[in-house]
């Protein structure tokens, strides 16, 4: 009730201040009718008609916004307390399906199939609900190890999922042969919200089902991978002083037998791997993406080298590793410091990957072997 008081108020404030402005209107001299009508000091002519007509001009502007007060602060009134129109209000974005739960169930049924046989058909029921007779012996393949390689939602809530999985054969004598990694393709239905795998909205309890038996395919398309950005065999000297810098480094982060700081740039924040997995070192051979051959003295502080260093390290047990670390080295103060070990070794410019022939020749592993205890994937 206080908005409708304050435009009353209002009204009744101007027209106490038109009635004001009308008498002073009136009490103006009129000038006399036989005087000339004369021009000012501006050049504009002024007459009584003239300033009849204004003064009722301005009386009848009074007038209408005296009556419109009401009028309008009620509009105001309105206005203010009704919501903005044409605020579009924001949409929530639609969660995109994670393949995750999908992929997850896939792997568990492939390993849990190629394990199945005649009799034990039952131990496919979590996964596919069909009617299923299989004519293998159980136990005769095992998933040694398995991974999900691709995963595509073919409509919303179904999921074509591809396991590649290390598959060893067992036979009756007790002996075991590694097959290899072979390759199966699993039809993947699943329930609950996206972030399942499924369609739904809220909280909805997640749950998966294979439409098929896997089938198994071919192996993906080998890749030859692009020119790699390190163009100078720098070797294995100790009289560059780029390569004593990585060897080290890398002794220090792999063996914990020297401080690491000792090798590193002011505020890079590298930690020694703990506890050591290593207790030897060599570095076999260095690149680096630098021009010349020869490299005595380091450069003008800042200057920065890419290294991909190859090392044989030595475990705690004795055996030899090979391994290859992709370093950023800079100069300062007439000595080469690590800045960062990279996420991968640097690539050169417009060198995208190749195909190469796929080959089948088996590896040293492939030799028959004593089966272990537990050969089951988990």
């Amino acid at each position: 009730m206080k908005r409708s008081r304050r435009p009353r108020k209002a009204a009744k404030k101007q027209l106490v201040q038109a009635e004001a402005w009308d008498e002073e209107a009136d009490e103006v001299e009129e000038p006399s009718e036989t005087s000339a009508d004369e021009p000012d000091e501006t050049g504009w002519k002024t007459s009584t008609a003239q300033m009849a007509g204004l003064s009722r001009l301005v009386r009848v502007g009074v007038w209408a916004l005296v009556a419109s007060g009401p009028v309008l602060g009620m509009l105001a009134f309105l206005g203010s307390s009704s919501p903005a129109q044409g605020v579009a209000k924001p949409v929530a974005a639609a969660t995109p399906a994670s393949p995750v739960g999908p992929a997850g169930f896939a792997e568990l049924f492939v390993s849990a199939y190629l394990q199945a046989g005649q009799g034990t058909e039952r131990d496919l029921a979590p996964y596919y609900s069909g009617s299923v007779a299989l004519g293998v012996k159980p136990g005769t393949r095992t998933s040694t190890q398995s991974t999900v390689i691709a995963s595509r939602e073919v409509q919303p809530g179904y999921w074509s999922v591809t396991v590649a999985a290390d598959v060893t054969a067992h036979d009756d004598k007790g002996k075991s042969k590694r097959l290899g990694v072979q390759y199966f393709r699993v039809g993947i239905q699943a329930t609950g919200p996206a972030g399942a795998g499924g369609t739904e909205q809220g909280a909805a309890a997640a749950g998966y089902a294979a439409t098929s038996l896997p089938a198994q395919v071919a192996a993906p398309t080998a890749l030859k991978p692009g020119g790699l950005a390190y163009e100078t065999d720098r070797g294995s000297s100790s009289a560059d002083p780029s390569v004593e810098t990585a060897r080290g480094f890398l002794a220090a982060y792999l063996t914990g037998t020297t401080e690491l700081d000792r090798y590193t740039s002011p505020g890079t924040r590298l930690q020694p791997i703990s506890p050591a997995p290593y207790a030897a070192l060599k570095v076999t051979g260095v690149q680096d993406d630098s021009s010349g051959s020869g490299q005595q003295k380091v450069p003008a502080d800042g200057t920065v080298l890419h290294q991909l260093v190859q090392v044989d390290a030595t475990d705690q047990a004795g055996s030899p590793v090979s391994l290859s670390y992709a370093l950023t080295l800079k100069s300062r103060a007439g000595r080469w410091e690590v800045a960062s070990v990279d996420d991968a070794p640097a690539i050169r410019a417009s060198s995208p990957p190749s195909a190469a022939p796929h080959t089948t020749t088996p590896s040293p592993d492939a030799a028959t072997a004593t089966p272990s205890p537990s050969p089951s994937n988990s």
